[in-house]
């Protein structure tokens, strides 16, 4: 009898623990900058579009990042599953891990970076670049791959490639204060903090990227994931990539409301919202898009691998791109698929 009773007791608790495993919830890390042109995951995480498209059988941790290079460092240390990110990161993550760390999935913003000059910088021609100090906000970032391919196609080169041009990787906000206090001459910049520069310490747009760009158009920002966590959950990946169209068709029908919700969670974030004219200059130089707009990221992989950011061989991305599951959200709202 006692013999009976122990196996009951245990064939109860192995019941007890099956059950409290499948009620386990998915979680999924996700990576993000506190800036617009990460626009869906901030208005998601604001609304919670997000939490309510996966469910309540998953759950969704947030993490914020000042740039590229540290979200991909994460994605590789297995600390976020899914991140918002520049392209160039994404393509040195891919090219990196031989092709197994890293796939796009979808599109999030066009454009929103520009050179900023300080006006009493002396800089109003290209060749006026000579002696001076630019800010990237990363070595190796979006940002600072485009300053340093402009730089070569203008004949200008880096102190560290035999020129005079100091390039100096300084995160956004700190770029915002050596702007102010004369102590960089320029900085090349995404939104809002090109914005910010100029209106909130008096610098001028030399270069809107966007003029560098077939259409005005290049990808700025990226959905990309960890291939292990697609391939186990494609059906959670799927339900986010369903709120991340949602929220871009929103952004677009209702730019007014969009910007307003954005700029309190940027309140939240940061601990201070931006003026409405910085916000409407800065969305005046982007778009948001689920596109990831693929030739341009060829493009500024080649100015990568030119830079000496990619190793010895042009890199191979063909298998970078996985599109499937968000051309079967758009095929479901009867939009036009991406290529």
């Amino acid at each position: 009898m006692k013999t009976s009773l122990r196996l009951l007791a245990a064939l109860l608790l192995i019941a007890a623990s099956g059950i409290h495993a499948q009620q386990k919830p998915v979680v999924i890390r996700v990576g993000y900058f506190p800036n617009i042109t990460h626009a869906q995951a901030l208005l998601g995480r604001a609304g919670g579009q997000f939490e309510k498209a996966v469910g309540p059988g998953v759950q969704i941790e947030w993490k914020a990042f000042n740039a590229g290079p540290s979200a991909i460092e994460a994605l590789f240390a297995d600390a976020i599953d899914l991140t918002y990110v520049g392209p160039n990161p994404t393509v040195t993550g891919y090219v990196r891990s031989q092709g197994e760390a890293v796939r796009v999935i979808a599109g999030a913003a066009s454009g929103g970076a520009s050179l900023v000059v300080r006006q009493g910088a002396g800089i109003q021609k290209t060749s006026d670049f000579h002696g001076k100090k630019v800010a990237t906000p990363q070595q190796g970032n979006t940002q600072d791959v485009a300053l340093r391919a402009w730089l070569r196609a203008n004949g200008l080169k880096p102190r560290e490639k035999g020129g005079d041009v100091q390039v100096l990787p300084i995160t956004n906000a700190d770029q915002f204060t050596l702007f102010l206090k004369g102590q960089i001459d320029a900085a090349w910049a995404p939104e809002p903090w090109a914005a910010r520069l100029v209106h909130d310490a008096g610098g001028r747009i030399f270069l809107d990227e966007r003029d560098l760009w077939p259409n005005h158009e290049f990808v700025i920002t990226d959905l990309i994931i960890r291939p292990k966590f697609l391939k186990e959950h494609p059906d959670v990946v799927k339900n986010f990539l369903r709120a991340h169209v949602e929220l871009t068709d929103w952004i677009n029908k209702n730019p007014s409301q969009a910007k307003q919700i954005l700029n309190q969670q940027l309140q939240k974030e940061t601990g201070k919202p931006l003026a409405p004219e910085v916000l409407d200059d800065a969305f005046s130089r982007m778009a948001v898009t689920y596109d990831p707009i693929r030739s341009s990221l060829v493009k500024s992989t080649q100015q990568a691998f030119d830079e000496g950011f990619l190793g010895r061989t042009p890199p191979d991305l063909s298998g970078l791109y996985d599109l499937t599951l968000l051309n079967e959200v758009l095929r479901e709202k009867k939009a036009r698929p991406v290529q």
